[in-house]
């Protein structure tokens, strides 16, 4: 499919993937594709940042490659390492099949460095041109980018500006053309500004009552527009609460869910005490928030349907 040429077919394009999105968000989407530069989205988990890069994926046609971070994350987990043990094997066999003498080294240490050997990680993959069936090159997402250290991410530089790297043993690999690339972090630390300033930016926020209430009947349309209504107005009251972590939309979709699960058309004290769990992860905020808060809530929303 090809890429949409304004912003409202960026948000038509997102919604045909059921992605809800607002016109700042639909515009960062759509300013990304067109100027081919990485969308880098900062939030809460939850809200959504991560769904951005799958959507695009399915609704484009595209392969997605997804390098989830983690703390220690380096480069040969990241991009490419070589497969020692095929090395070590195609040696041996080299030996024992006579491979002897200058030029036969030579030939043999050109060979194991072919690229049947390498291992190639989700960056270098990012690099390789669209395969059969695909509509361009793929969607990489580089996911929770602030669970890195820094060293890791001048190593993205390189990538970031010029979608190249370089393979000691075979030389600069280059991308035939640019991977869409969406960067996401939840802001446990800063990112630094010098790959801040290689990407677009955009902050997802928590969404207004209307468009949650949009997200769950796409995501959940088995439940009753009723209950739907509950659930979404008891989530906009609790993210005003203090609490450690404030449910995302993610947690209001599976909250939605299994209501359902639990054949319930209403929401009651009772039900929403036990599930408290599918909403919120600490249990200092579930126990702050069980009994009395809960019916205090729920009292109140009942005030307003009658209102």
């Amino acid at each position: 499919m090809d890429l949409p040429r304004s912003v409202e077919e960026t948000r038509e394009l997102l919604a045909s993937g059921r992605y809800v999105a607002d016109a700042s968000l639909a515009t960062a989407v759509f300013l990304a594709l067109r100027l081919g530069r990485p969308l880098l989205l900062e939030g809460e988990a939850g809200v959504g940042k991560t769904e951005i890069a799958k959507v695009l994926a399915e609704t484009l046609g595209r392969r997605l490659i997804r390098l989830q971070c983690y703390e220690g994350l380096d480069a040969s987990a990241a991009l490419y390492e070589w497969n020692y043990p095929r090395q070590m094997l195609e040696i041996r066999l080299a030996e024992l099949g006579g491979a002897a003498g200058s030029e036969g080294r030579a030939r043999l240490a050109h060979d194991i460095f072919d690229e049947r050997f390498l291992l190639k990680r989700p960056l270098l993959l990012a690099l390789e041109p669209a395969g059969a069936g695909e509509a361009g090159p793929p969607v990489l997402l580089v996911d929770e980018l602030d669970r890195t250290d820094e060293p890791f991410e001048a190593f993205l530089l390189e990538i970031l500006s010029d979608f190249q790297v370089t393979i000691p043993e075979m030389g600069t690999v280059r991308a035939p053309a640019p991977p869409i690339v969406v960067l996401t972090s939840n802001r446990t630390r800063e990112i630094h500004d010098a790959l801040k300033r290689r990407c677009l930016y955009h902050w997802i926020g928590y969404p207004d009552a209307a468009r949650e209430l949009e997200i769950l009947r796409l995501r959940a349309p088995e439940l009753a527009a009723a209950l739907a209504e509950q659930i979404v107005r008891f989530v906009q009251k609790l993210r005003t609460a203090d609490l450690f972590k404030l449910p995302g939309v993610a947690e209001t979709i599976d909250w939605g869910r299994a209501l359902l699960a639990l054949d319930q058309v209403s929401l009651e004290a009772g039900t929403v005490n036990a599930t408290l769990g599918v909403l919120l992860k600490y249990q200092d905020d579930i126990e702050k928030m069980a009994g009395a808060p809960v019916s205090a809530m729920l009292g109140g929303l009942r005030l307003q349907e009658r209102a």
